[in-house]
């Protein structure tokens, strides 16, 4: 089983729109980069998913693959397919981390974010994807996120949520 993007963590942006990749989010894209030769490993990172969309989805080269695949397997010309391929191949960049674990922020992922000056992002962990905020952004959604309520029974435990398996 691949390794999990997990965790959030705050990252400075310089003002030459340079962020550090947390240290194991580096790990999980060089193990989803069938390329990589130990220098510089890849991530694909999706701008595209409406003007709501307040973040950027990154993938491993490994799992943008396996997503590209399953939109090649959907008939061509439907509205479903040229969907998806606009908003997750045509609105993507592959960017290369560098030697010092820092990838340079593309313009149209700044504009995405928000992020067009120095500031400080947000990477969050979910699963196979990670995404990245503008942290002001984040923290207004994960307070958002607290008062939502999941209309669970009293004392129902969240993991309850999780489809049962028959295990």
């Amino acid at each position: 089983m691949a390794e999990a993007f997990r965790g959030e963590f705050y990252q400075k942006v310089d003002a030459k729109a340079r962020v550090s990749i947390p240290a194991s989010f580096r790990r999980v894209l060089e193990a989803g980069d069938p390329a990589f030769d130990g220098a510089r490993p890849r991530v694909v990172m999706v701008y595209g998913g409406g003007a709501s969309r307040q973040f950027v989805e990154c993938y491993t080269i490994s799992q943008m693959r396996l997503l590209e695949d399953r939109i090649r397997n959907m008939a061509s010309g439907t509205p479903a397919r040229k969907a998806l391929e606009r908003n997750y191949i045509t609105l993507s960049q592959t960017v290369e981390v560098d030697e010092d674990g820092r990838i340079v922020l593309p313009a149209k992922v700044r504009e995405k974010t928000g992020m067009s000056d120095a500031g400080e992002a947000c990477f969050a962990g979910a699963l196979d994807t990670f995404q990245i905020w503008k942290r002001e952004d984040y923290d207004a959604e994960m307070a958002a996120q607290e008062e939502f309520d999941l209309d669970l029974p009293d004392g129902a435990d969240l993991l309850s949520l999780l489809p049962h398996n028959g295990a």
